[in-house]
């Protein structure tokens, strides 16, 4: 019994390129699966929230165009509030974060299961800059409104000083100017001879 054993010749392994070719292909199609079944659960996820929110999102004053409120799909799908903040899912796959670029970096406003209290925070963010922009507004308008007035005032100093139609001051009349100029001399000559008369008659010649 045992000289026939070992007389057995054991049985080679045969390896095949295809048949590896195969397992591996196999095992990326299985990983992809997985990989696309998360993201379309992350979607899901995100549009759940998106439907919370679509009445703030009709809200939102039309000529305000700084809101997305869209879902952008990828390897990590968003929800896009504006241009620097968007909902994503955490790594749970469950939880959603609220996320905000600054230039201090990134900011995590909220993380939270909890899609209510998620779509009560961004709402308020978002009632936050409509407020944010409309004080913007307000202030450019004013500030045009103060740099306006000062060129009213030259306008009324025209009036008083009329230039001629080549940008020149207008020439002085001079009959105009020997009026006051005789006035002053008559009246010069008149003190003159009332002082000679009042002395003449103050102290007569003997």
């Amino acid at each position: 019994m045992t000289k026939s054993r070992d007389n057995v010749v054991p049985h080679a392994k045969v390896r095949s390129l295809r048949e590896a070719i195969r397992k591996v292909r196999m095992a990326e199609v299985e990983r992809t699966d997985v990989v696309v079944e998360l993201q379309e659960s992350e979607r899901a996820r995100l549009e759940l929230l998106a439907e919370e929110l679509q009445d703030v999102f009709q809200e939102v004053p039309e000529d305000d165009d700084q809101f997305s409120f869209q879902i952008v799909p990828g390897t990590t799908p968003r929800l896009w509030i504006d241009i620097t903040s968007h909902v994503v899912m955490g790594r749970d796959k469950r939880i959603y974060r609220f996320v905000k670029d600054t230039r201090l970096g990134r900011t995590v406003i909220l993380e939270t299961p909890e899609i209510d209290d998620m779509a009560d925070c961004i709402t308020e963010y978002i009632a936050e800059r409509v407020l944010e922009r409309e004080r913007v507004v307000e202030g450019d308008w004013l500030s045009k409104r103060l740099k306006s007035k000062p060129e009213e005032a030259p306008a009324t100093h025209a009036k008083a000083a009329p230039q001629a139609a080549d940008g020149q001051l207008p020439v002085p009349n001079v009959r105009g100017m020997w009026g006051p100029f005789a006035a002053f001399a008559i009246g010069l000559l008149v003190g003159i001879v009332g002082l000679v008369g009042f002395a003449w008659f103050a102290n007569p010649i003997n």
